[in-house]
């Protein structure tokens, strides 16, 4: 099962799909493509264990991090 989890002002959101099932997967994409072009940053775990920023999706990935955006004061 993989996750897609979205931070916000009130903690996150857990979004799992099943990797294997095309529909989950569509549904997935079309999260991360909406999420991230209203401004959320995504992040993946990478197999070495770190974190690194993606602009793609990825349906393989275990896990997926959406930050907000952040603004200064």
């Amino acid at each position: 099962m993989a996750t897609q989890i979205v931070m916000n002002h009130s903690g996150d959101t857990r979004h799992n799909f099943d990797p294997t099932d095309m529909r989950a997967i569509a549904e997935a994409e079309d999260r991360f493509k909406e999420l991230t072009l209203f401004g959320f940053t995504a992040a993946v775990r990478t197999p070495s264990g770190e974190v690194a920023v993606t602009r793609a999706f990825d349906p393989t990935a275990e896990e997926t991090l959406f930050l907000p955006r952040l603004v200064g004061g």
